[in-house]
């Protein structure tokens, strides 16, 4: 039965409610940008094995507008048992929903429509949206107001195809605290938009285990990657190696019970780097 809107408001509300899962391995599946994997020249199928051969689980792909490509990824799933968890949409960053030239807007709905439907063909269940760029000529408010109003018009193929639309948190000046990124997503009053949610990108504001509690339920993918504070190294950095408190970070997934997969963010590799990049991030899924 569908999940009516007062039943997920209900829910949503809820959230910080649950109480806190027993310690240990988080039950969490690895994933990794497809975008990481080297080397690039690499066809779908090595990039998939490789992926697979780290200890990867899944895979987040970018939109593929071509058919024959998304068919070979397909393909590669399919022959190596990686499953494609995620779409990363492509067009949100040159042509934002919340530009106020609607050639723009139409090129980014596009890139979105094709991005679902990417995902139905490829039995993900989520694509990632960044869903508004303020700029110098795109106020906070415009960006909020013309943004909703694009993605509410994708609820109905979103639905369709059950897809899940994940708004995502990035260096964009727009939704700056987990209480507005929590109001952003209540106010579609739809099962289909939740939190894509990312532990590095708020991590120079504020602290991600405070946004995860925050969030809650309306959490349904992760992005994992590090960061430094320390001066003269303020940068992403590997797993393990940063600032980001992911001890505090584990118990609080662990506080809201959230089960699904997590895909880590971070620069390219090799076969070898992918598989030190999963054993770190084994231990921190693991609460080490």
């Amino acid at each position: 039965m569908e999940t009516t809107r007062r039943s997920f408001i209900s829910t949503i509300a809820a959230a910080p409610l649950v109480a806190a899962a027993a310690p240990g391995r988080l039950p969490i599946k690895k994933a990794v940008e497809f975008s990481m994997i080297q080397p690039r020249t690499a066809t779908a199928l090595e990039k998939f094995q490789i992926a697979k051969d780290a200890g990867f689980e899944e895979i987040e792909l970018p939109t593929m507008p071509e058919q024959a490509k998304a068919e070979e990824a397909l393909a590669a799933s399919k022959q190596t048992g990686v499953r494609i968890h995620s779409v990363m949409n492509q067009e949100h960053w040159k042509s934002p929903l919340s530009s106020a030239d609607p050639a723009v807007v139409e090129k980014s709905m596009e890139g979105m429509r094709t991005s679902l439907h990417n995902a139905k063909l490829w039995g993900a269940d989520t694509v990632l949206l960044v869903p508004a760029v303020v700029d110098p000529v795109t106020p906070y408010a415009a960006a909020y107001e013309r943004s909703q109003k694009q993605i509410r018009k994708l609820i109905p193929l979103a639905k369709e195809l059950n897809v899940i639309i994940g708004i995502e948190e990035v260096w964009n000046k727009f939704l700056l605290s987990p209480i507005e990124f929590a109001k952003y997503i209540d106010e579609f009053q739809s099962p289909y938009i939740r939190a894509y949610f990312d532990v590095g990108n708020v991590a120079i504001q504020g602290y991600p285990h405070d946004w995860i509690r925050t969030l809650g339920k309306r959490i349904v993918k992760l992005h994992f990657k590090d960061f430094s504070f320390r001066k003269g190294q303020t940068a992403w950095n590997d797993l393990l190696e940063g600032d980001i408190d992911f001890k505090a970070i584990h118990a609080a997934l662990a506080d809201i019970g959230y089960h699904g997969t997590a895909t880590v963010e971070l620069n390219g590799g090799n076969a070898e780097y992918l598989k030190d990049v999963n054993q770190r991030f084994e231990k921190i899924l693991s609460g080490v």
